[in-house]
């Protein structure tokens, strides 16, 4: 059964960045290699993997990623930590919380 990813990376400059890979170890290579002059990771080189999430069904893969993408750092944080409670909070009191400084 073929496995798909949805990670998140942190960059150099403390940003995050989340993909969606069929091979995470290749794409982790990829983009501290720099492979891509254009890729957001780039020029924020080196990254560090701190969180994924593997799946077997790429369009739920491929829709968790596009959801993570629209969340606050806060809320990314929260995840990465594993910390359920903050992260249904940041997702209940968005307009008490906001972006959270930094976004």
């Amino acid at each position: 059964m073929k496995s798909f990813f949805v990670y998140i990376v942190k960059c150099k400059d403390d940003s995050f960045y989340t993909g969606f890979t069929n091979n995470l170890e290749r794409r982790l290579y990829e983009h501290n290699a720099g492979t891509d002059k254009n890729a957001y990771t780039y020029k924020r080189r080196p990254v560090a993997l701190v969180w994924y999430e593997m799946f077997t069904d790429p369009s739920q893969a491929i829709m968790f990623e596009k959801k993570i993408k629209g969340w606050s750092r806060r809320k990314k944080q929260a995840l990465i930590d594993g910390d359920w409670n903050r992260l249904v909070q940041y997702s209940k009191n968005y307009t008490e919380y906001g972006k959270g400084e930094g976004e």
